[in-house]
C-alpha cells in the first residue's frame, strides 16, 4: 500500500510504441485505460456526439449506425481545422469517462495508468501527478506504422504533422523514454519506470503536478 496514490499518463507520437510500453505495464498488473479506444466508444454510442459529428462532417460519417472511419480519416486529417473541430466534440467527453475511471481503479489499485497520445492537446496533463513519453525519431516511427499496414506513408504523414512536436513535449515530461531499441529494451524501461513510481508513492513527500 503505497502512502499516495498515482495517477499516470502515458503519452507520445504516432508509432512511439506508447502501447507496447503500456503492454507491458498490464501485464504486471497495473490497470491501464486506453484514451483511443474510450474515444471510439464515445464516437460510436454517444448519441449527442454523433449527432455534432454528422452536423460537421456530413451523414457519410456513419453507415448503418456504424463508424465510416475511412470517411472521417481523410475528412479530418485533410485540415488542420477538422482536427480542431473534432477534438473539441471528442475530448470533453474524453477527458470525464478518463477522471471517472481512474477513480473506479483508484479504489483497488495504488497505480493507475492511462494511454492517451492527445495529452498535451487536449490539456488533459493537470489530470496526472505524472507524464511518461515515449519517444521514437520520425523515420523509426514511420517504418513502423507502414511495416503493420496500419497507414500509408502519406497518412501516417498527415496524422503526424496534427500532433504537437515530441521537442515541445519533452519540455513538459515528467519522464521521457528512448525508443529506438529493442522490444525487450523498452520492456525494461518499463519495469523501471515502475520501480521509480513505487518508490515515489512510497514517499510522503511524493511530488506531483497537483499539488
Amino acid at each position: 500500500m503505497l502512502k499516495k496514490k498515482l495517477k499516470v499518463a502515458v503519452t507520445g507520437s504516432i508509432g512511439s510504441g506508447k502501447s507496447t510500453f503500456c503492454d507491458f505495464i498490464a501485464e504486471k498488473g497495473y490497470p491501464v485505460i486506453k484514451a483511443d479506444d474510450i474515444s471510439k466508444q464515445i464516437l460510436a454510442e454517444d448519441k449527442n456526439v454523433k449527432e455534432k459529428v454528422i452536423k460537421k462532417f456530413g451523414d457519410e460519417s456513419f453507415i448503418n449506425n456504424q463508424i465510416n472511419k475511412k470517411f472521417l480519416a481523410e475528412k479530418i486529417f485533410s485540415n488542420p481545422i477538422n482536427v480542431i473541430i473534432i477534438n473539441s466534440i471528442l475530448h470533453p467527453e474524453v477527458k470525464k469517462k478518463v477522471q471517472q475511471l481512474m477513480q473506479e481503479q483508484l479504489r483497488n489499485n495504488d497505480i493507475v495508468f492511462t494511454e492517451a497520445a492527445l495529452i498535451y492537446e487536449a490539456e488533459m496533463e493537470d489530470m496526472f501527478e505524472y507524464v511518461i513519453l515515449i519517444t521514437a525519431g520520425s523515420s523509426v516511427r514511420e517504418k513502423r506504422i507502414i511495416a503493420n499496414g496500419k497507414l500509408t506513408r502519406d497518412e501516417f504523414k498527415k496524422r503526424n504533422e496534427n500532433q504537437i512536436k515530441d521537442e515541445e513535449k519533452k519540455k513538459r515530461a515528467d519522464f521521457v523514454f528512448e525508443n529506438d531499441g529493442s522490444v525487450e529494451e523498452l520492456k525494461q524501461k518499463a519495469d523501471f519506470l515502475i520501480t521509480v513510481l513505487i518508490g515515489l508513492g512510497s514517499s510522503a513527500t511524493a511530488s506531483s503536478r497537483n499539488t
